[in-house]
């Protein structure tokens, strides 16, 4: 069909086509020690703090860059955390770092999952988690699907919130950003969790303390 029939059926029917902007590469080579694939594609927890993965995605807004650091749950899909900023810097992930540590109890063991971003091969990075006793898992040089469960929340964040609303400033955004996270984590239901939003289904499954 000619592409300009296309054009003017879609505009009849006002639909719009969105071309998801191009994955940020945190990946410079090896920069610093990797670890191996503990997590392995085992995507499921049987509890809270068992099972995290973390990563960085991209922004342009007002000819500016923002760079998004956050921390999923694997138990729930929950947003534990995150960090912003307008440089892909350590203090970006340090931070996020200290914000997860908070939501950890002596008797957590967690697992943090990663892609081989410079930032998850510095030494710093992996003493703060060996001082916790985290166990380091990375993901296979260029291999996105062992890190699947946080590309498909940033597919799904940009989609219903990144491409269909409009900012007046990079205040706006970060405002909105933090909004459309609070709504994520506490009113999206999904299936796999029995119709309920991430929180709702901790707060269900976990017994009252």
């Amino acid at each position: 069909m000619n592409h300009k029939k296309i054009q003017r059926v879609m505009k009849e029917l006002g639909l719009k086509c969105f071309v998801r902007i191009k994955k940020y590469r945190s990946y410079k080579g090896t920069v610093g020690k990797t670890a191996p694939n503990v997590l392995d594609r085992e995507f499921k927890a049987e509890k809270p703090n068992e099972k995290s993965v973390t990563d960085f995605t991209e922004f342009k807004l007002f000819g500016e860059k923002l760079y998004l650091s956050p921390v999923l749950d694997l138990f729930n899909g929950e947003i534990i955390t995150y960090t912003i900023g307008s440089r892909p810097t350590y203090s970006l992930v340090s931070e996020m770092l200290e914000k997860a540590f908070k939501r950890l109890s002596e008797d957590d063991e967690l697992l943090m999952h990663s892609d081989q971003g410079w930032h998850y091969q510095m030494k710093q990075y992996r003493h703060a988690l060996k001082e916790r006793g985290i166990t380091q898992s990375l993901s296979r040089k260029g291999n996105c699907y062992d890190n699947a469960v946080m590309e498909y929340f940033f597919g799904i964040m940009k989609s219903e919130f990144l491409y269909f609303k409009e900012f007046e400033s990079i205040d706006h955004f970060k405002l909105e950003l933090a909004k459309y996270i609070e709504y994520y984590n506490n009113k999206r239901i999904k299936a796999k969790l029995k119709g309920m939003s991430p929180i709702q289904f901790r707060t269900h499954t976990q017994p009252a303390a």
